[in-house]
């Protein structure tokens, strides 16, 4: 499930519409999370430049389940992943 690979790379996690939008356009970001229950006109900024980008966007039912699975204590509406780096 969704909520648990979010709550597995808690580290590696940027939270919140802005900072993920910010992070998808430097190249940052290996994949995406969006609420179904948030507002449409705001994540379907992100799941149009996740598609441009081709970065892989999933959708979770909810955004407070989202921001408990992030360690946080309200929704969160998107959530992005940051790419890891490997160590050679």
């Amino acid at each position: 499930m969704s909520y648990e690979k979010v709550t597995q790379v808690q580290s590696h996690l940027i939270i919140g519409m802005k900072q993920t939008l910010k992070a998808m356009k430097n190249g940052d970001i290996s994949e995406v999370f969006i609420a179904d229950d948030a507002d449409r006109h705001i994540t379907q900024k992100v799941a149009s430049l996740a598609k441009e980008l081709d970065i892989p966007c999933k959708v979770v039912a909810s955004k407070k389940k989202l921001g408990a699975a992030c360690g946080i204590e309200v929704g969160a509406s998107a959530v992005a992943v940051k790419k890891l780096i490997k160590a050679e």
